[in-house]
Formats: C-alpha cells, structure tokens, sequence
C-alpha cells in the first residue's frame, strides 16, 4: 500500500561515489559512467556520463565527451554534449564543437568549435542520442 521513498544507504553510496582516473593512466577505448567521473589522465576514446565529468588541468581527452554537467580544466579534442552545465576553467582548451544548456567560461580558456546553447539544442541532442543508441 505504501512505497519507501526513503534510499537506502547503498543507493546513497551509489550516487556519491566518483571515479579517479589518476594522471599516471592511459586509457585507449570508450569510458561509461553512472556517476561522477574525474579524469587526470589520457583518454583515446568518448566519455559518457549521466552525472558530472571532471577533465583535470594534467588530462588529455581525444574523443567526444557526454554528460549531464562538466568541468573542464585540461585539453579535450572532441565534441562536448553537456545537457546542464558546463565551465571552462583555467587553461582549459577544447578543440571540437559545443552543445550545451548552458556555458560558463573563463577568460583564460581557449575554445575553437561551434556552440550552441539552449535548453532547445540539449533537448534535440537527447533526442539525436535516443535514436542512435536504439
């Protein structure tokens, strides 16, 4: 008659648990994530994130990055598909195109691409998304 609306402990372990791919690492192939990501390392390969993706200032992504919010400090060739929020920090650079709800940018970050921002673009890259993966 009644349903628990209350987690318990491990689903709120769950859904604060971020992984650390540490500086030191190589990565070539394709990473998913239910939860937080952070990347100090090198990646040859897309990110895909229901959560938050954090690219550190020591990190090297070559592929297309995919997620509800994202913090970008390092070097990110590839297209960025943020539904939420994204910021580009410090030395940030990012060479590909942009799709995103909404943007912030320092000033000391580099950005050569296209953007768009809206929540109708996140809306069409959802939708874009669902149809590819089936």
């Amino acid at each position: 008659m009644f349903t628990s609306k209350v987690k318990s402990f491990a689903e709120k372990q769950q859904c604060t648990v971020a992984s650390l791919i540490h500086n030191s690492v190589a990565i070539t192939g394709n990473l998913e994530s239910e939860g937080d990501l952070r990347m100090d390392g090198t990646l040859k390969g897309s990110i895909r994130s229901k959560a938050k993706v954090i690219i550190g200032p020591s990190a090297v992504v070559e592929g297309n990055v995919w997620c509800k919010q994202a913090e970008i400090s390092g070097h990110i060739k590839g297209s960025l598909i943020i539904t939420d929020l994204l910021q580009l920090k410090g030395n940030a650079v990012v060479e590909g195109d942009i799709s995103t709800g909404k943007l912030l940018m320092e000033t000391t970050a580099s950005f050569n691409g296209q953007c768009k921002m809206g929540a109708n673009i996140v809306e069409l890259n959802k939708e874009l998304q669902i149809a590819v993966n089936g």
